[in-house]
């Protein structure tokens, strides 16, 4: 009993000198990092759907600075179709904005202010994070400016259907709280380092909240600084998935249960596609299996273009082994 009720006495003060390491944690890690997060504001033509005719309409979201010289990185979807953007500092400044590249595929974006001598952030590692650690968002949400939510990283590897249809690989799946008006602001780790990029919430679920990792972030934002856009491969065809019967998996030495169909080829193009036939299932693409459409987007990646690739397809139950040169999407 003596035991019970020492620990008993201990635990209130132990709670709070964990409560305390945990907020001055936090705290240390806003003070590093507020400054270097921006609010976006955007002005776009919208057409009325009663009227037909065109309105402006204003939007909001986050960004964060990645260069001192006025680099911002954000979410696609806030400066899409923008006629006019405009970012505020945590000083009051606001200046405006110029996208420098967007895409679309992985919803992200980069903007370029005239400014120097910013602050800006690194980004981590994202391959090291782990299941549990401390996450931290910083935003704008509803227009409150410089708004923090606290949570941990609930799961990795996680994958998030696109505007466009695409699959933006490897995101980080967080219970920091975010809202509308946080799409673009950084996830950071508890040394105030950008783990992600706050894109996506299920506003029917509490707690399921989304972020694009930052070693993505990094290999898109460097490409859209240097080009302006990301360079992707494309067939020239529609197609979808497919399930293959045990017959024709066992028949032609198969190790997957489903296929590409195609059911339109684009005769003419920047691409070469002469040998695909309609009605062709592909399941082997440059080596790889292909189960998907989503699995085939991954393979074409930039390195593909021009480039002469092998590919499997099943025609008429039998499998027959064609090239294909993807030209640029």
């Amino acid at each position: 009993m003596e035991h019970l009720i020492s620990f008993l006495s201990q635990t209130p003060s132990q709670d709070a000198g964990l409560l305390d390491a945990y907020s001055q944690t936090v705290t240390g890690v806003v003070g590093s990092v507020a400054e270097s997060v921006v609010h976006i504001s955007v002005e776009k033509k919208v057409k009325d759907q009663r009227t037909k005719q065109e309105r402006s309409q204003s939007g909001s979201g986050s960004g964060f600075i990645i260069s001192s010289d006025g680099f911002i990185i954000t979410n696609n979807h806030v400066v899409e179709n923008a006629d006019s953007i405009k970012v505020s500092f945590v000083d009051g400044r606001k200046v405006t904005a110029e996208i420098k590249g967007t895409d679309p595929s992985t919803d992200l974006a980069v903007l370029k202010v005239d400014e120097s001598g910013l602050k800006a952030l690194q980004l981590a590692d994202s391959s090291t994070l782990q299941v549990g650690q401390i996450a931290i968002a910083i935003g704008n949400p509803m227009g409150l400016q410089y708004t923090v939510t606290t949570g941990v990283v609930s799961a990795l590897g996680r994958t998030l259907r696109a505007s466009n249809g695409r699959l933006i690989d490897n995101v980080i799946q967080t219970d920091a709280a975010l809202n509308p008006g946080n799409s673009g602001g950084p996830l950071v780790n508890s040394s105030g380092q950008v783990i992600g990029v706050n894109t996506a919430m299920i506003s029917t679920a509490q707690g399921l909240c989304f972020a694009i990792s930052s070693n993505l972030t990094a290999q898109i934002v460097g490409q859209l600084i240097l080009n302006g856009r990301i360079r992707r491969a494309q067939l020239g065809i529609a197609a979808q998935q497919v399930p293959l019967s045990s017959r024709m998996i066992a028949a032609n030495k198969l190790t997957i249960s489903t296929g590409v169909y195609v059911y339109e080829i684009v005769p003419d193009g920047n691409f070469y596609n002469s040998e695909l036939r309609l009605n062709d299932i592909i399941v082997i693409f440059d080596g790889q299996p292909v189960a998907s459409v989503d699995v085939l987007h991954s393979l074409l990646s930039d390195k593909q273009i021009g480039k002469r690739v092998t590919v499997d397809v099943l025609r008429g139950g039998h499998r027959h082994t064609i090239s294909v040169i993807p030209g640029e999407r």
